[in-house]
């Protein structure tokens, strides 16, 4: 049995630029092309920290979903919901988990413990778990408890780009990631102020989400001494966003966690050679041969990766070649919409 009717329930503003929002916005348009009717749920913007009357809200608006319908729901607002605004479904429940919110960074203990303990419980009331590597997949059978038989790993499709990149001189060294501390710009600062005898420059281009975060980095930018060397754009357009990638030399980010991290497929599929941390899902990313990753919170490592390649142009080609030709082997989008259009006739046929 199909069914071509989906219930997608998003916390916050769906046109969010983060990988995790867009791969929802890739899936809700790719569901709607395979024909199927989907009604996107807009949920609060205060998940994971949602108020009494925002799980009431949510509460109302999954409760009228019909029995015949499957829920996805993002797993930003469904690791924090109520155990009981899950309960009070008729509809079946698939979860999508990007990474858990137990393992954002900067969180307290206390906080973490009581993520961990949420994402469990409601995670048992899901008729299937949609994650987007084999890391989560294993994080939430070990952690969580979660039969392996009830995920699926879907990971994210990739976009094919098109013409030849233009690296400008001195080297762009390209960032892209939400300026919050897990993504660990403050890492890359410091690794960037040990190479300042080098010629290089740097972008990190991301939004701003976390306001205290952004202006430590600012401030730690004029410390170091990396005006004029480092531009922290911000949200910048895709068109923008495009060109930046083209320019690049080589992508760098000082990640302390990643659940997959759509921007390594990304700077993958324009060849580019890659410099990150060996945590979460990104030794699993990272194609071999494309990239040198280092411990986290390791500013000194960080920096001789980084002038490894700096100063042999001829082994950052060699990267550059295998970051290629394995961007160039990467699933399209289609191909996650499919996997998942799957696991909603599933659970459908299941009820």
């Amino acid at each position: 049995m199909t069914t071509a009717s989906v219930a997608f329930a998003i916390p916050g503003d769906l046109m969010t630029p983060t990988g995790g929002y867009g791969y929802d916005r890739r899936l809700l348009a790719g569901l709607r092309d395979l024909g199927r009717a989907v009604e996107h749920i807009p949920l609060a913007a205060s998940f994971p920290e949602p108020s009494a009357a925002d799980n009431r809200d949510a509460a109302q608006r999954l409760a009228a979903v019909p029995a015949h319908c499957p829920v996805i729901i993002d797993g930003l607002a469904l690791g924090a919901m109520d155990r009981a605004v899950l309960a009070g479904m008729s509809a079946p429940i698939v979860a999508l988990i990007h990474h858990p919110l137990a393992r954002e960074s900067g969180l307290d203990p206390a906080r973490s413990r009581a993520l961990l303990a949420s994402e469990r419980d409601n995670l048992e009331l899901a008729a299937h778990v949609v994650v987007t590597s084999p890391h989560t997949a294993a994080l939430l059978t070990a952690d969580y408890g979660v039969a392996r038989g009830r995920i699926t790993v879907a990971r994210p499709g990739a976009d094919r780009h098109r013409g030849r990149g233009a690296p400008v001189d001195p080297p762009l060294i390209l960032a892209v990631g939400t300026l919050v501390p897990r993504k660990g710009h403050d890492v890359l600062l410091r690794a960037l102020a040990r190479l300042i005898d080098r010629p290089w420059q740097a972008v990190l281009a991301g939004a701003g989400r976390d306001a205290d975060y952004r202006d430590g980095l600012v401030r730690l930018e004029a410390e170091l001494d990396l005006s004029g060397r480092v531009r922290l754009a911000g949200r910048v357009a895709a068109a923008e966003l495009a060109e930046l990638y083209r320019q690049a030399s080589l992508f760098a980010l000082a990640t302390r966690y990643e659940g997959h991290g759509m921007v390594f497929d990304e700077a993958m599929t324009v060849g580019l050679p890659i410099v990150s941390c060996r945590t979460g899902a990104v030794p699993d990313t990272v194609a071999p041969g494309a990239g040198l990753l280092v411990p986290v919170n390791d500013p000194a490592a960080f920096a001789a990766a980084l002038a490894q390649l700096l100063d042999d142009p001829r082994r950052r080609a060699t990267m550059a070649a295998a970051s290629a030709a394995a961007g160039a082997a990467l699933p399209g989008w289609s191909e996650t919409v499919q996997q998942i259009a799957c696991v909603l006739d599933c659970v459908v046929s299941r009820d």
